[in-house]
């Protein structure tokens, strides 16, 4: 889960009637994303929340937001909720985002395993493009017939299944290196003009898995690496340091755990020893 760009309320045709978000509203939607997400919505949001929900309540046809928060409430639609939690918490981002991440995970960490199995977790993956970038350096470093396997997981059962499809508009892979995009990507055409595919051999070695953070997690082995960029940003100092010792406890001793670079975890396990700004290593 990438960090919540900007975003500008949906325009909506004439006479359609849609109520503005009132500031109750606001905090309905605050503590009932908090409680289900961990995410903590700050105030400044509330034109983003309005304005990511906005088309929905269009196709609800619903005229204002208080009916479509009774109408995704515990005890409500479960579908629709799913849905709404889907459109608040989906977000925008890109291939080898962060790229000293990548080059660390190259020179420092793979050198190390000589050989044995390695497992990488993409813990809040969204569209999935951090999982791609991964496997595109496994598969560089260690070789395509190599053991190694990355996991992705989100809270977003939409964008994981987006993810799976590993189809993505070119400009998302405009960091890619070179001599990978020509390697472990196709060029679209035709009515895919403007997209890029990830090549299907690199797909398989990606399993995708939905996973709440802030829920006990589910059993999923141990990793030599798991990413958790750009998440614990929008959680509570009690929340990020629950998921920070949730995730933690998935590391085996000497791997690496990785957070984003406007994130820290100062106050957190003392087992987790810096070694390079915003790499953590299990001790």
């Amino acid at each position: 889960m990438s960090a919540m760009p900007p975003s500008e309320l949906l325009s909506l045709p004439p006479g359609f009637g849609l109520v503005a978000m009132s500031d109750a509203e606001f905090r309905d939607y605050q503590q009932f994303i908090e409680r289900l997400t961990g995410i903590h919505l700050a105030p400044i949001k509330k034109a983003m929340l309005a304005g990511r929900l906005a088309k929905r309540l269009r196709d609800c046809q619903l005229d204002s937001y208080g009916a479509y928060f009774r109408r995704i409430a515990e005890g409500g639609d479960a579908q629709e909720r799913q849905i709404a939690i889907d459109l608040i918490t989906t977000n925008e981002t890109y291939f080898f985002r962060e790229p000293k991440h990548f080059d660390a995970l190259r020179s420092r960490l793979l050198p190390t395993r000589n050989g044995q199995p390695v497992r990488i977790w993409s813990a809040a993956c969204a569209s999935g493009e951090e999982c791609y970038s991964l496997a595109m350096v496994l598969a560089d470093v260690l070789g395509e017939q190599a053991a190694w396997e990355v996991l992705g997981s989100d809270i977003s059962s939409r964008v994981l299944a987006s993810a799976q499809r590993g189809l993505y508009p070119m400009e998302r892979g405009h960091h890619i290196p070179p001599e990978l995009l020509k390697r472990f990507c196709l060029r679209g055409t035709g009515d895919y003009m403007g997209t890029l595919l990830v090549e299907s051999g690199l797909r398989k070695r990606v399993r995708f898995k939905p996973i709440n953070l802030i829920e006990p997690l589910p059993e999923i082995g141990l990793f030599d690496a798991i990413f958790l960029r750009n998440v614990i940003i929008y959680f509570d100092a009690e929340t990020k340091r629950r998921v920070v010792n949730a995730v933690s406890q998935r590391l085996k001793p000497g791997g690496w755990l990785v957070v984003g670079h406007s994130e820290s975890l100062i106050g957190q396990p003392a087992n987790l020893l810096p070694i390079l700004p915003t790499i953590y290593c299990k001790q």
